[in-house]
């Protein structure tokens, strides 16, 4: 036994979550045998064009499936348990454990996508203890975060324990009675912890994170003091958020109106297992609100990040079927915009000014509480647990940083922790910490259809076409290379200083050149017998000519598709020696 820990490491690869938001992906490798620890997804930026959903390269997870022994989920936000429905029509994953409210959630996603049989979900309650394979045990602590039944973990390996402290901060009055477990995290530091590896999103930020309770007073004075119609929007995850707005709208005599289907989803999972209670009578549809006085109606909806098919969002551009803002509507947005976000929501906040809203934003109104500790919560968990090495995650590159320095100063070697990036494979010994090597760790973006991944070349042709436009030849071409007749051309999108007219009569030139520069490359002329014709070399040949006229002379740089017309057969030969061409199809009608 001694001779294994010295001679095999414990290999650590997040595949995201690193110098970014989201995706929180991590693989735990021990010899054969591999476990996963949360599979989260991203949102795309308005560069990535048709791209519903973000998620990281998995291909180091796919090439070693046969090791894959299990999953440990964290808790139930989106940038930790959405990937998984994806991942399951890939390669399958033997179990996965989770909390109540995550694995709740995790299941409607698996059936909604038809993955639900490529797993087993088990869920797991405080301080239970789980065996993935024979390497790893696994320890499930209670912790504190913006949604409830969040955890911290402690991984038994051969080599010691590894604490991964999830998303977390330390909240010693919370919303739900439940109490981060630092006891639990005290005992695995005076039994000695090999790694830290933690939450990092808040590192530069001073103090302790406040309470989430401390919220409750600055909602209620909102509720007291808005005369009208009142728009709650928040993170459509956190529980105890909209458990103590819908405590504070019963109080103050409002029904409740909840608009957005992950809202719908999450209250009625958090009602299910107990998070959330209130009286069924509380909620009405809008249809019902709409008709009662509008003191006391309450309209509950995502969007508090500007997402551009969210409930607020789509209220604030005027195109929500069921919902119109008034003057004298009041909205408060309970978040803050994540980093990325901070235009779009500022979009929104102008756009519901502009139609009469009054609107209750920012950090110093207080309805906002951040889920993630600050560098005194960060502080506390390393005196806690008093690791041997350190590994910053979860945070963009600055925020790691920080983490390190703070970590120095709690008394742990800069030696003994390392800064990386995803993908980066991190070796782990009894004695050492290091980047032994890299994997794959790009992106892999989800279409909207959801059928299929969008490679980077299909990613960049869209990007193109929205930046520059699109042009469209459609053209039918005989056996000699002659058009049958004028060729329909299209612009969709295309900026020049010429008029359209003129730059459709410039396209038509340019392609009839490049038509017969190019025929004789890919054909030859008809001689009785069915040439042997490149037909779609031919096509390929004129677009990248025809592109690369057009950002010559027009200083252009549209997409251009060619749609070639091609005759099924040559013409006929008669006996006399003569060509003659066979009718088409409508000629052999007309007749």
């Amino acid at each position: 036994m001694a001779k294994k820990e010295v001679n095999s490491a414990l290999k650590i690869v997040p595949l995201g979550g690193l110098h970014e938001i989201g995706k929180n992906t991590c693989i735990f490798e021990y010899e054969d045998e591999i476990i996963l620890l949360d599979a989260g997804l991203a949102f795309p930026t308005d560069e990535m064009h048709g791209v519903n959903i973000v998620l990281p390269d998995m291909t180091y997870v796919r090439e070693n499936r046969h090791k894959i022994k299990g999953m440990i989920d964290t808790h139930g936000h989106e940038d930790h348990i959405g990937g998984n429905a994806f991942h399951l029509k890939q390669f399958d994953i033997p179990i996965i454990h989770g909390p109540r409210l995550a694995m709740a959630m995790l299941e409607g996603k698996l059936e909604e996508a038809g993955v639900r049989d490529r797993t087993e979900l088990r869920t797991v309650k405080p301080r239970d203890m789980v065996r993935i394979g024979k390497n790893f045990l696994v320890e499930y602590i209670r912790n504190t975060h913006s949604i409830a039944d969040s955890f911290t973990v402690a991984i038994h390996t051969p080599l010691g324990v590894v604490i991964h402290t999830g998303d977390f901060k330390i909240d010693h009055t919370p919303v739900d009675g439940e109490h981060f477990d630092l006891q639990r995290l005290a005992e695995h530091g005076e039994k000695g912890v090999l790694c830290l590896m933690s939450d990092s999103t808040n590192a530069e930020v001073p103090g302790f994170t406040p309470s989430e309770r401390s919220v409750y007073p600055n909602l209620e004075k909102i509720i007291m003091q808005t005369e009208g119609r009142l728009f709650i929007t928040t993170f459509a995850s956190s529980v105890h958020r909209i458990n103590m707005i819908l405590q504070l709208a019963q109080k103050h005599n409002r029904v409740v109106s909840v608009v957005g289907r992950s809202m719908l989803n999450l209250i009625a999972h958090a009602r299910n297992l107990g998070y959330i209670k209130c009286e069924d009578k509380l909620f009405q549809p809008l249809h019902v609100s709409r008709n009662l006085p509008d003191e006391s109606v309450l309209i509950l909806t995502t969007g508090s990040q500007g997402e551009r098919m969210a409930a607020m969002t789509r209220i604030a551009r005027g195109e929500h079927p069921h919902i119109k803002i008034r003057q004298g509507d009041t909205v408060a947005f309970s978040a803050n915009p994540i980093p990325g976000n901070t235009i779009a929501v500022v979009g929104v906040i102008d756009k519901l000014m502009q139609q009469g809203a009054n609107v209750i934003y920012g950090r110093s109104k207080g309805i906002h509480v951040s889920g993630h500790g600050c560098q005194e919560d960060q502080k506390l968990m390393l005196a806690l647990t008093k690791p041997k090495f350190f590994l910053p995650v979860h945070g963009e590159h600055r925020m790691l940083v920080k983490h390190s320095q703070t970590a120095q100063s709690m008394g742990i070697p800069a030696d003994n922790m390392v800064i990386i990036n995803n993908g980066d494979m991190v070796e782990l010994t009894n004695d050492s910490i290091s980047v032994a090597g890299k994997v794959p760790s790009g992106l892999e973006l989800v279409d909207t259809s959801g059928s299929g991944m969008v490679s980077d070349r299909v990613l960049s042709e869209r990007q193109r076409m929205a930046e520059e436009g699109i042009v469209t030849v459609a053209a039918a071409v005989d056996w000699n290379g002659k058009m049958f007749a004028t060729p329909e051309i299209h612009l969709r999108g295309v900026v020049t200083s010429m008029e359209k007219s003129m730059v459709k009569k410039w396209i038509q030139q340019r392609f009839e050149e490049i038509l017969a520069l190019r025929w004789q490359e890919f054909g030859q002329p008809f001689n009785g017998e069915k040439p042997n014709m490149d037909w779609g070399g031919l096509q390929e040949a004129i677009e990248r000519d025809l592109a690369r006229n057009l950002r010559r002379e027009l200083r252009c740089q549209p997409t251009v598709t060619l749609l070639m017309q091609i005759p099924d057969e040559p013409p006929a030969k008669v006996s006399d020696g003569r060509r003659r061409r066979t009718r088409t199809a409508a000629q052999q009608v007309a007749s």
